[in-house]
């Protein structure tokens, strides 16, 4: 069975600037940094460092952001990027921690079939937003119940180096503890996630989600859409 190949046509933005975007080339690495041989120099921004970051197309992998050796790092989506990692479309790459933020966005190829008109409106908890009144979308990830985590690890730990490993003829005592360990893991990955849109007057729209897969879903389905109204 033949495998897709990943789409090759890309683009970033600033997060501030959602107008004005550059266009990835396949074939040329996107280097970003404070230098003026970047292909996207940000001179003006201290947080960045000279050779900050470089985005670039992998016939096997896709699209990719690479950390390059900066002062500050570079995030993906809030994680600091090691390597490398896949870029999906709607990612934002921040350059170190207080830096500014680049939105990247896959594009499609011009076809022949007019595309569907979007609706104009966002319904967040029964209320109808304008997509023009949006600014972003992040997915934030907080554990459910982070207080008995802690406390249900402290007292299997320590009932663990207190009290002996056998009782009676059998020894029944460590299986339960483990259990009970295994148990305070699964509440630990009990988490609830949240899609905030920040509006451009500063206001804040949240909806929960128990799973992170629909949140991600719905980020970004808001974050194309925004970005088809405003880069286009």
């Amino acid at each position: 069975m033949s495998t897709a190949a990943p789409p090759t046509q890309a683009l970033v933005h600033l997060r501030d600037q959602p107008g004005k975007h550059l266009r990835l080339n396949p074939s040329q690495p996107l280097t970003i940094g404070r230098a003026g041989n970047n292909r996207l120099a940000l001179p003006s921004q201290e947080d960045v460092s000279e050779h900050h970051a470089v985005v670039r197309f992998s016939s096997r992998h896709g699209w990719l952001v690479f950390d390059w050796q900066s002062r500050d790092g570079t995030y993906l989506e809030g994680q600091r990027v090691q390597r490398c990692r896949p870029l999906g479309d709607g990612d934002e790459i921040q350059l170190g921690r207080q830096g500014p933020v680049l939105v990247f966005r896959l594009t499609e190829a011009e076809t022949s079939a007019p595309a569907p008109k979007r609706a104009h409106l966002l319904n967040m908890g029964g209320e109808a937003i304008p997509l023009g009144l949006i600014h972003s979308a992040v997915v934030q990830s907080e554990p459910l119940y982070p207080h008995v985590f802690s406390w249900w690890v402290l007292v299997s730990v320590g009932l663990l180096l207190l009290l002996p490993i056998r009782i009676g003829p059998i020894g029944i005592f460590w299986p339960l503890q483990l259990t009970a360990l295994a148990a305070g893991l699964w509440i630990a990955s009990r988490k609830r996630h949240t899609l905030v849109v920040v509006l451009r007057d500063g206001r804040a729209q949240r909806r929960d989600f128990d799973n992170l897969r629909t949140a991600l879903a719905h980020r970004n389905g808001i974050r194309r859409t925004i970005g088809e109204s405003l880069v286009s």
